[in-house]
């Protein structure tokens, strides 16, 4: 505030001596004192630099989804885990995949609904911490705290891959789940951060972030199908997975410090300032700049319905995918070909879904509608339910109750897609409008509060996924 002042006294003083100078025409009024709109020194809106800040948000997108979907995608590395033990079991490099997971146990069909309620209940719990000590916690201790945490835990499921746990089995249940649990806990405070972050940038940026969750699908999706392809057992296309993942998640970590220091990202970060300003704080420290007071409550009163559209999204999403959808088999398995045997899971059930995500997320950042219609908005996204009994008729195995209606492979990928692609679509028409009805100091918290709103839209959804596969 001093540089302030002292800046404006020092113009007077400057226009005050020019006046003089010109024939004294202000001689009725020889002090001119007016405030100068613009700054003495102008300084230019920064850019993004070789659209660093653009690439890193892909990235981070990609990497607040990367644990789920490396847990999830690694099917076959579940499946022999919990498979039925024999004691009289060939070495597992003499098996062939057909041989390990011919025999579906109830812990194996079960397992990947166990895997989205351990993940959805921390992750609904502490998205919705988040939305509270976002004012509290520096940035940097949320964002790169919680990457440490996440890479931390996936190195110790990671050397599990090396681990023979068939004689506990159970443990290593309880073992994974608490992983899971954990990482979850610690992703939710990261997503949930990065969510804020990007609230404060334009749509650009907030559908990079969000291309990049889909985008991380399709990169885990395609590293099954090539573990497949070239003929990996469970156990080495796990420690793949992992591995891969690992990597991944410290580039995240180093991309973002390197972000944390690029003048762009401080910009957008610190509300209400010029550069010149912002250099004089800390990233950390962003949060104690403004001094006006937050009303969660008249936050959460106009972006309500935008926080009901996503719970909507991803209560229908999680309720059958992927607990039901893994379960689908082709129509024509068991007739030694090799894509209704082996691919057809891992191309429909992760990589088209992960494509169908991809495009939708592309799409809204191009057509933004209903812009001004939030309630048509939540309209749309209850119209989704609709797809929970399609995917409960089409030939998901084992089964004991419904009939199988859907035979047909290629209606089943149709159907796979414009689910995926609502779901993107959706999504992030949402996250894109939020932050246009709040005041400027106030996107961070909305945005935050719409990932709260997907917490417990995961965790509704993950535990209607354990009674819908009991239904089957």
């Amino acid at each position: 505030m001093k540089s302030s002042e002292s800046s404006k006294s020092f113009i007077r003083e400057v226009d005050n001596e020019s006046c003089q100078s010109e024939n004294n025409t202000d001689e009725d009024n020889p002090i001119v004192d007016y405030e100068d709109n613009e700054p003495f020194i102008k300084h230019q809106i920064p850019v993004d630099r070789y659209n660093i800040a653009f690439l890193v948000f892909y990235l981070l997108g990609i990497n607040t989804l990367i644990p789920w979907n490396f847990f999830i995608t690694a099917d076959d590395y579940w499946k022999y885990k919990f498979r039925e033990i024999n004691e009289s079991e060939p070495h597992i490099s003499n098996l062939s995949r057909m041989d390990l997971l011919s025999k579906r146990t109830d812990l194996q069909a079960s397992f990947t609904a166990y895997l989205s309620v351990s993940s959805a209940i921390p992750n609904s719990l502490f998205l919705i911490i988040n939305a509270f000590i976002s004012k509290k916690l520096s940035l940097s201790t949320r964002m790169i705290g919680s990457q440490g945490v996440i890479l931390a835990v996936f190195i110790v499921t990671t050397s599990f891959a090396k681990v023979n746990t068939d004689k506990y089995q159970n443990t290593f249940l309880i073992i994974t789940l608490t992983s899971v649990a954990i990482v979850n806990a610690a992703n939710a405070i990261f997503g949930g951060s990065l969510m804020g972050v990007a609230g404060k940038f334009s749509s650009k940026y907030i559908t990079a972030m969000s291309s990049g969750q889909a985008l991380g699908g399709i990169f885990t999706a395609l590293t099954e199908i090539l573990s497949l392809w070239i003929g990996a057992n469970p156990i080495s296309s796990g420690l793949l997975y992992f591995t891969i993942g690992d990597v991944v998640l410290l580039l995240s970590l180093i991309s973002y410090i390197i972000l944390e220091r690029e003048v762009f990202f401080k910009h957008h970060v610190i509300i209400g300032t010029e550069v010149t300003v912002q250099s004089e704080f800390s990233i950390n420290n962003e949060n104690n700049f403004s001094g006006e007071s937050i009303s969660y409550s008249s936050i959460l009163r106009k972006t309500w319905p935008y926080g009901l559209s996503v719970f909507l999204v991803f209560f229908f999403t999680i309720s059958v995918y992927p607990a039901v959808t893994v379960l689908i088999e082709s129509q024509g398995k068991g007739h030694g070909i090799l894509w209704n045997d082996v691919y057809f899971v891992p191309v429909v059930t992760y990589l088209i879904f992960s494509c169908g995500d991809y495009v939708g997320r592309i799409i809204s950042g191009m057509i933004i509608w209903p812009k001004k219609k939030p309630g048509l908005l939540v309209f749309l996204s209850l119209l989704r339910l609709l797809f929970i009994p399609a995917f409960l008729f089409c030939n998901a195995q084992p089964r004991h109750h419904l009939p199988v209606y859907i035979h047909n492979d290629v209606i089943y990928m149709v159907l796979t897609f414009v689910f995926a692609l609502t779901n993107g679509y959706f999504c992030n028409v949402s996250f894109i409008l939020a932050p246009t009805v709040v005041d400027e100091n106030e996107r961070e918290i909305a945005a935050a509060m719409l990932g709260a709103f997907i917490g417990v839209g995961l965790t509704a959804g993950s535990t209607l996924s354990l009674l819908i596969v009991k239904l089957l």
